[in-house]
């Protein structure tokens, strides 16, 4: 099964279960994205769904404060016929691939970031496509995902460990577009395999956390999906305060 037709399925758990067992957690409103300056208002249609990875791309809107319009699907332009895909129509400009529709997201709103933050935010969704999410999902040879690399031990999972032990976000200054391309990835692992345990890794879980706070990831995603994350990871990391104390 592709990670699309994962999320098409857990999609279509979370409309069936409408009422969880999680308590209910308003989203975490006190901080919101400080390195942003934009309210900016653009002519921009997303092609997608909730069971794909399109509700990253809303996240990241959101977060830039870019206004969205959700296109009819038949009418896609993407080249492949695959979702995302987004449009400009001020531009004349179609970006498809998710990470290409987060940099151009994150270009088109007017941001106080540095050329060095901008840099770095850039090589982040790079990272979050080559490299994570190999090991977020384990793919067969035709392409299908049947386990997740994150039950074992991973040195790239351990660096990036260190590096979030350091700072709250993975640009320093505050929650950028570079964090909406590593936490999604991320936060779909618990999504398809609820019974990993991610504790090795305590500020990674910590990250998660509040990245899956946000108000603008309940926007995108939706408050069933918050709550079960919020929840999980909330349980996670009890369990490693606990095991600590033996």
């Amino acid at each position: 099964m592709k990670v699309s037709a994962l999320l098409a399925a857990f999609s279509a758990v979370q409309l069936l279960s409408s009422a969880l067992s999680f308590t209910p957690q308003k989203p975490n409103m006190s901080c919101p994205s400080s390195k942003r300056d934009s309210s900016l208002k653009m002519a921009l249609t997303l092609y997608g769904s909730q069971g794909s990875r399109s509700p990253l791309c809303n996240w990241a809107a959101y977060e830039l404060g870019l206004e969205l319009k959700m296109g009819d699907l038949s009418r896609n332009p993407h080249p492949f016929g695959q979702i995302p895909c987004l449009v400009d129509n001020d531009g004349d400009a179609t970006i498809f691939e998710s990470g290409a529709i987060l940099n151009y997201l994150d270009s088109a709103a007017n941001t106080s970031l540095t050329k060095k933050e901008q840099a770095a935010v850039l090589s982040w969704i790079a990272w979050a496509n080559a490299s994570l999410d190999p090991i977020c999902f384990l793919e067969t040879p035709e392409g299908k995902v049947y386990d997740t690399g994150l039950k074992q031990p991973n040195r790239r999972i351990d660096k990036l460990n260190d590096i979030l032990g350091k700072q709250q976000f993975l640009v320093e200054g505050g929650f950028t577009t570079a964090d909406v391309a590593v936490a999604s990835y991320l936060l779909y692992v618990l999504q398809f395999f609820p019974g990993v345990d991610l504790s090795r890794w305590p500020h990674v879980v910590r990250y998660m956390r509040e990245c899956a706070e946000r108000q603008a990831y309940a926007k995108a995603f939706g408050d069933n999906v918050q709550n079960f994350l919020v929840q999980a990871l909330d349980d996670m990391g009890q369990s490693k305060k606990l095991f600590g104390m033996f």
